[in-house]
């Protein structure tokens, strides 16, 4: 068993060098440009966003965003759905939640946040066509500033005229992954941690809290619990709070040379506030079922919150040993999430069907184990208690890290090696 084991997971390594060199290549392109480069200035010497109002006067809405200083911006527009996106410097939003939830003529609702590390992005959503009319950066008494924007209606081919003319810049890689080395001198496990969303996505919000900021935090507090055990190295696509593309996610993990991938994620049903618990998901071209197919759809839309252009998938062309390496690392993923299942469901609240699959587009590595948890539902007040619980945030990392553990020793292990080296 073990040197079927071994041999599996020798295809997986050997696939993953096709790709890891072509990944590494790209995330050093943007480096050199400054993307992956770019550092991330404290939040107190950010400009503060402190006020955010979005009103109707005849046919123009105006959003105004009060800030501690002028800054320069840029607009753009996006189809698919119709959105207005205006980028400008990092910004420490100091805005109550609520106030993105209102809406006002042909404006269904806005969002703001974190884009990259050194640029936040406001995403206006449409009901119908419309475009920028005005939009400029007032200096107020006392040096602060005030942005002002008015859109109007437009017609549909008005409005691709603009798509066409000019298109937001795409977000860089949040991490920089080291370049493969010929012969690493750390040869343990690497494990991903994967918080979702974050930035202008913020995920289901619930009560003014924020799924971002549960799953970040939950993310950090597994990071330290494996670190800790002095068994892996571990990395995480984001740690703080800004906006990582889907893509990004899963190039990060595949660069770096990841053994396995966690994404981190809490979902809301705001119809059925009595269904709770967690759920382990792997992916799959066919959901398990309807709920399943409807996260997964959600979820995948992530891009589109933060602004990003929905492009079409590029898949990898690496022959016969890609395919047996995808077909291998699914099986790697559906034995961790069933020892996920079984670890988390011994200490913590899990969902009557706890063990799920979909097409969730994270989960889209071929040559990494990859599993989605959703630590439960953000909806249910009794699950919105817990995953805001230190005491439930320890048990449920020390499950899944009990349940990192044993997969790394039973079904990873190269023949004749244990992967552990228990303290």
């Amino acid at each position: 068993m073990h040197r079927l084991r071994s041999a599996s997971t020798d295809r997986i390594k050997l696939a993953r060098r096709w790709t890891q060199r072509l990944l590494a290549g790209a995330f050093l392109a943007l480096a050199c440009c400054g993307g992956a480069a770019a550092t991330s200035r404290p939040a107190s010497e950010l400009p503060v966003a402190t006020d955010a109002r979005l009103e109707q006067a005849g046919e123009v809405v105006r959003l105004t965003l009060a800030l501690s200083q002028p800054v320069p911006i840029e607009t753009s527009v996006i189809a698919g759905p119709d959105r207005i996106v205006i980028d400008l410097p990092s910004v420490n939003f100091q805005v109550q939640p609520a106030a993105s939830r209102k809406s006002a003529g042909f404006v269904s609702a806005f969002r703001f946040g974190l884009f990259t590390a050194d640029r936040a992005r406001i995403i206006i959503d449409l009901s119908n066509p419309a475009l920028v009319t005005k939009a400029e950066m007032r200096q107020r008494r006392g040096g602060f500033g005030e942005l002002v924007v008015e859109m109007t209606r437009a017609s549909r081919g008005e409005f691709q005229a603009a798509v066409a003319r000019g298109r937001p810049q795409q977000a860089e890689p949040a991490v920089a992954p080291p370049a493969p080395a010929a012969a690493p001198a750390d040869s343990r496990q690497l494990v991903v941690i994967d918080p979702g969303h974050g930035g202008i996505d913020p995920g289901a919000v619930v009560a003014a809290i924020a799924e971002k900021a549960v799953v970040l935090s939950f993310g950090q507090r597994l990071k330290e619990t494996l670190e800790a055990s002095g068994r892996y190295r571990v990395l995480m696509t984001r740690d703080d709070d800004r906006f990582v593309s889907l893509g990004d996610r899963v190039k990060v993990a595949r660069a770096a040379g990841a053994d396995l991938f966690v994404s981190i994620h809490a979902d809301s049903l705001t119809q059925a506030q009595e269904v709770r618990g967690a759920t382990v998901y792997t992916g799959s071209e066919r959901a398990t079922d309807a709920e399943s197919a409807r996260l997964a759809a959600k979820e995948n839309q992530a891009d589109a919150v933060g602004g990003l252009e929905m492009a079409e998938e590029v898949q990898d062309v690496a022959g016969i040993l890609m395919d047996l390496a995808k077909r291998e690392t699914r099986t790697f993923s559906s034995v961790f999430a069933r020892n996920l299942v079984e670890k988390l469901g011994a200490s913590v609240k899990m969902h009557k069907v706890p063990l799920r699959s979909a097409g969730f587009k994270v989960l889209g590595a071929p040559d990494v184990p990859s599993v989605l948890i959703e630590l439960g539902y953000m909806s249910s007040p009794k699950d919105a208690e817990l995953l805001n619980s230190e005491a439930w945030r320890r048990q449920a990392v020390g499950a899944v890290s009990a349940a990192i553990d044993d997969y790394f020793l039973r079904e990873r292990a190269p023949a004749g090696k244990a992967v552990l080296n228990r303290r």
